[in-house]
């Protein structure tokens, strides 16, 4: 197993198949896989079209992402432009992916595009190693029902949803030669060395929660028998009581201030699946980037700057710690980094990046900045969350 990045911030036609040369000259062969994110601010045919013509039938799975991305070489993001590519030599194992439009049923996109991503591989009817995920924002937790009715709950999903710089459904997403908007694709990984994984993010509970007793999709509508919105104001001390009234648009207010559910514990320690609320409607319920259902019991969250610098890291490092392995033994990785996060600590991403550098020292990685994050808990648990960070590290 070896892998390779490269990146850019320049605005070339060609950009893709320079990334690709220089990925393929480090490895010294074609690679088996290639992952590909960018920012909107590039033209999504152009970047594909460029790719395909000196990648052939190298399965490509990609999506854009917020602003820019990350490498272990820095954050790349120059007129919120930025494009990175990661490729992987391992000819001992065996990769696809699939890629299916959303339709009328996310769930049976998901079965569709994991089948196709199977029979690239070569490996049709077989249970992957690890399922790579990237879909537009919206249905992720349909898409990991689906997945899992085929796969079963044994099988670790991980990946981030497609972004645009302005939450104004500009995504893109790749698979060889084409681009989707509103679609799945899947990454079947049979890999010939093991695959380590976390998820995780940078938030405390507090001591505030309750019970949702009004709920239809990511639309929260009460609290304990309360209009949701007034009891997460309260909760957070008045900090959206100017939208309380009205409503109106509270994401970058809510940043540092989520919701969690406990999903499950880890030596007596909880771990949560972050939901980030959205907006206030008229009607004082609050709009999610996830699911909830009444009975589900919920608790206010607490994130700071440096927690949310710092965490990437520490999570890269747990990782490590939990399959007692080192940074050497690493080939390299992929890193799911959530664009409100990274927004809010937008003049210190280089922070983030250095605290990934300290944790896998030498390690190559691609980190995207996504709209919606889904990984597997230590528990086994596969979830879509908010505000999260999912790490997959890949064994040389």
């Amino acid at each position: 197993m070896k892998i390779a990045t490269s990146w850019s911030t320049e605005e070339r036609p060609d950009i893709a198949a320079a990334l690709y040369e220089q990925i393929r000259e480090e490895l010294g062969t074609a690679p088996d896989l290639l992952v590909l994110h960018c920012s909107v601010t590039y033209d999504a045919r152009e970047v594909s079209a460029a790719l395909h013509r000196c990648a052939g039938d190298i399965p490509v799975h990609g999506g854009t992402s917020c602003l820019g991305v990350m490498t272990q070489a820095g954050f790349h993001s120059e007129n919120a432009r930025g494009i990175g590519l990661l490729g992987l030599s391992d000819p001992d194992g065996a990769y696809g992916v699939g890629a299916s439009d959303l339709g009328e049923d996310p769930a049976v996109a998901a079965r569709e595009a994991l089948s196709m991503a199977l029979e690239q591989a070569g490996c049709a009817g077989e249970t992957p190693a690890m399922i790579w995920m990237t879909a537009a924002p919206g249905n992720e937790e349909l898409l990991i029902e689906g997945l899992t009715s085929v796969v079963g709950d044994n099988v670790p999903i991980a990946g981030g949803s497609a972004a645009d710089n302005t939450v104004s459904g500009e995504w893109s997403l790749f698979s060889a030669g084409q681009v989707h908007e509103n679609a799945v694709v899947i990454t079947a990984m049979f890999p010939s060395s093991e695959v380590f994984f976390a998820f995780h993010s940078g938030y405390e509970p507090t001591g505030k929660g309750g019970t949702v007793t009004r709920a239809e999709g990511r639309k929260l509508a009460e609290i304990d028998g309360r209009p949701a919105a007034g009891v997460y104001n309260e909760w957070t001390g008045g900090l959206f009581s100017d939208s309380l009234e009205h409503g109106g648009n509270i994401l970058s207010q809510a940043t540092f201030s989520p919701l969690g559910r406990k999903v499950g514990e880890v030596a007596g320690l909880p771990y949560f699946q972050l939901s980030h609320p959205s907006a206030v409607t008229p009607d004082s319920a609050l709009t999610l980037f996830t699911n909830i259902a009444a009975g589900d019991e919920v608790v206010l969250m607490s994130g700071t700057e440096d927690s949310l610098v710092s965490r990437v890291g520490r999570v890269a490092s747990s990782t490590l710690r939990t399959n007692s392995a080192a940074p050497g033994e690493i080939a390299g990785a992929l890193i799911i980094y959530c664009a409100g996060c990274m927004l809010s600590v937008q003049d210190r991403c280089d922070e983030v990046v250095q605290g990934l550098r300290d944790a896998l020292p030498g390690v190559p990685f691609l980190g995207a900045f996504t709209f919606g994050e889904q990984g597997c808990f230590l528990g086994g648990e596969n979830r879509h969350g908010n505000l999260m960070i999912s790490v997959l590290l890949f064994r040389k």
